[in-house]
Order: C-alpha cells, then structure tokens, then sequence
C-alpha cells in the first residue's frame, strides 16, 4: 500500500487523517482506489474529463508526477503520494 499525506483542506474527507493508504500499481489507480475508501476526494483532485485539476500538484516521493508518466506512473508499497493544492494570494 502506498501512503498519500493529506493536506489540511481535504482533511475532512479522511476523518482529519493526515496520512492514509490505498493500493494500486500506477498513481492513478492509488488514487481511484484512495477515492474509494474516501468518497468525494476524486471531485477535489479530477476534473470533468478525469484529468488531474490544474491546481493540484502531485508527488511521488519528491518528484511531481506531471514530470513523470502523470497518472500512469508506476507505484510500489513503501511509495509516499502527496497531494498539494495550490495557494492563492496577493
């Protein structure tokens, strides 16, 4: 399983869990299988047409997966996805 950090916006959703786990062998199917167990976050990190939202960045460890194979980035157990929504201001 790998583990995916949480940040505090989308806390809600995981009961205020900073960390969770959730299976899959590509970071997409982490995900999917992430909205499962806490339904609602796929609205938060996809849009319509099931693409990552621009203004939610993902890591794999430390590597943003849009450098990468996007959502089709290989996962293994001991993996950490990081989920970081943008921040606005001004």
């Amino acid at each position: 399983m790998a583990t995916i950090r949480i940040p505090t916006p989308m806390r809600t959703l995981t009961r205020n869990q900073p960390e969770v786990q959730a299976t899959g062998a590509t970071v997409g199917e982490v995900l999917r299988d992430l909205d499962a167990r806490y339904p609602g976050m796929s609205a938060r990190l996809f849009d319509e047409r099931g693409a990552v939202r621009r203004y939610v960045n993902i890591f794999l460890n430390d590597e943003d997966v849009r450098a990468l194979q996007s959502l089709d980035t290989p996962v293994k157990d001991a993996d950490r996805i990081t989920l970081i929504p943008a921040m606005a201001g001004g």
